[in-house]
């Protein structure tokens, strides 16, 4: 369908690209899911294996805190950060559903800058210097993120001057 088809000037391009941002939005909320559930089940341990395992990280070389107050401590920050994920998860349900049924911009520039800011620091504090586990898990996210940046602004309505 093309855009002077469709309504409101919305084209594949752009719904693959919603898609993509919906997907990549579960991702993040089983990641803050998941977090909750390490921390009801592990605690620290369990969190912290969640966070590492990478060529940097191995999960048998990494020391855990002995202390309740320190293990404490990082299974608050630990569960903090998941759930952090896990917001930008429903961030971008948000930005998938005004690309979807808006064709907006706005939305778009959401999913560039600021999902784009929290995919991009993970993927450079934590996959790339081999701190946390690579797997499709840990480069799915920045993988999806940069094929729904790159691919939507073709579907999107023209901006008007």
């Amino acid at each position: 369908m093309s855009q002077a088809s469709h309504p409101t000037g919305i084209s594949l391009p752009a719904k693959i690209g919603a898609m993509l941002f919906a997907l990549w939005g579960v991702l993040h909320i089983w990641v803050g899911y998941e977090g909750v559930h390490q921390y009801l089940t592990s605690g620290a341990p369990g969190l912290w294996k969640m966070l590492t395992g990478g060529r940097n990280a191995p999960h048998e070389a990494f020391q855990h805190a002995t202390d309740a107050l320190t293990a404490n401590v990082h299974a608050h920050l630990i569960l903090n950060f998941c759930l952090d994920v896990g917001g930008y998860g429903v961030l971008g349900f948000f930005v998938a559903w005004m690309i979807w049924k808006q064709g907006s911009w706005v939305g778009y520039l959401l999913g560039l800058i600021v999902i784009g800011i929290g995919d991009l620091a993970f993927l450079f504090v934590q996959v790339v210097p081999g701190i946390i586990e690579l797997n499709a898990g840990t480069i799915g996210g920045p993988v999806l993120w940069f094929l729904a940046v790159a691919i939507t602004p073709f579907g999107l309505p023209k901006l008007r001057r």
